[in-house]
């Protein structure tokens, strides 16, 4: 039933129903946990391979290097060529690191607040301040790093096919202060969104008032899909440089959720400007990444076409989680009225939309009968929604048993939620 048609006395009605059924939820104790996008212990164990490699007396790289010892600063070869057309980025432009995309993002924004960025006239820390365009709803990490070096974050929309570019066009062109856009162009943290050509040529083209402004292109998602159709990213290296902004995008990648999240490899690829200006910064304080993990995973990927073979595996394992949301969803608050969700093609994400002014009830009666959700807000700047309706649900880590019993929770504090707001509407009317 649609509960936004139902009358005062019904909804009254309806909650004290809701409420019955909400202490029977409370009384199973339950400990469930839908909070981050974590690669389940099934998936990890599809790398299990991994930790038997490179073997005993196996240790050198196909250059000839010794991946025990210091050096290779950009990281193995080898690997870079396998994830060089996953990534869209030629392998002389690509680095490989450590374990984490979002530390080189970091590195990335510490170096542009201390000294600039190829094209700078002073570091981006000095001045009347630094903002980047944040995509909203959008991934909390990139936000927090902002807030962390005190970078102000302007919020724009996102639509069907990417962030508002009417909009982005608009703010970038009249301020200076903008030094960058966060972008996750295919399935996007946390609506599944992917950004289409047009976007990333308009991304790649647009006047900008600040001449060292930087696309933050953070495509973690790259060969993460959900169904059998491969979607491709739109070449943003090749659009900026056609369009004579070979120095704007820095682009972004990892196998944090392909082999083992907490061992993986981190990539950076850019101009050869940028690649020159990050290694140049990066030397001052390593000698060089983890070779020994590198190759264990080229030696475990082995080629492109290996990776998405790899990562049919794991379809295997996460789409029947992503349908059972779906199901779950569409059953049970298709007809409500009071909620609304993405059915991504990819990702590690569902964004729920509730009746506004809901979301932080819902988190908070979930959390009350043992269901861990995302914080309300988390995939705004500063954990902010203006409308306090965005949830973003992670269906990916726990079981699928522990997952339908989530859902069917999530679903009654949803209703609950909505029918107590519902009737304070109707007091107050």
């Amino acid at each position: 039933m649609n509960l936004t048609q139902l009358s005062t006395s019904e909804l009254a009605r309806y909650r004290h129903d809701l409420r019955g059924e909400y202490e029977a939820l409370q009384a199973q104790g339950l400990t469930l946990d839908l909070t981050r996008g974590k690669p389940s212990a099934e998936q990890l164990d599809l790398s299990e391979p991994l930790l038997e490699l490179p073997g005993a007396g196996k240790h050198v790289a196909s250059d000839g290097a010794d991946t025990r010892n210091y050096g290779g600063l950009r990281g193995l070869v080898e690997l870079r060529e396998i994830f060089s057309g996953l990534l869209g980025v030629p392998v002389e432009q690509l680095i490989a690191f450590g374990n984490s995309s979002l530390e080189l993002m970091h590195e990335c924004l510490v170096h542009a607040v201390l000294f600039g960025v190829p094209g700078s006239v002073q570091p981006w820390g000095m001045g009347t301040g630094t903002a980047l365009l944040c995509p909203v709803p959008g991934y909390d990490r990139h936000f927090s790093v902002c807030e962390k070096m005190r970078i102000q974050m302007i919020t724009v929309p996102m639509n069907a096919t990417g962030p508002n570019m009417d909009e982005v066009e608009r703010l970038v062109a009249a301020d200076a202060r903008i030094k960058g856009i966060w972008c996750v162009p295919k399935y996007s943290n946390p609506s599944g969104i992917r950004y289409s050509e047009q976007t990333a040529g308009r991304l790649a083209q647009m006047r900008t008032a600040a001449p060292d402004f930087r696309i933050f292109w953070d495509d973690a998602y790259s060969v993460h899909h959900l169904t059998e159709v491969r979607h491709e990213t739109a070449d943003i290296l090749q659009l900026a440089a056609a369009a004579g902004h070979a120095d704007r995008p820095f682009v972004f990648g990892s196998t944090s959720k392909i082999t083992l999240a907490g061992s993986g490899v981190a990539f950076y690829g850019a101009s050869v400007a940028n690649v020159d200006w990050l290694t140049g910064h990066l030397a001052k304080r390593t000698i060089g990444p983890d070779k020994v993990n590198q190759l264990r995973h080229a030696l475990f990927l082995g080629t492109a076409a290996g990776v998405h073979a790899h990562m049919d595996r794991h379809r295997a394992l996460l789409k029947p989680k992503f349908d059972l949301v779906q199901r779950t969803l569409a059953s049970q608050l298709g007809d409500s009225g009071v909620a609304t969700w993405t059915e991504p093609e990819g990702g590690y994400f569902v964004t729920l939309e509730v009746l506004e002014g809901c979301a932080s009830r819902v988190v908070e009666l979930a959390a009350d009968a043992g269901i861990a959700l995302t914080a309300a807000g988390a995939p705004f700047p500063y954990g902010q929604d203006p409308d306090d309706r965005v949830i973003r649900l992670a269906p990916t880590y726990p079981p699928l048993s522990e997952l339908a019993d989530a859902l069917d929770g999530l679903v009654l504090c949803i209703k609950l939620a909505a029918v107590e707001r519902l009737l304070d509407r109707s007091v107050r009317v």
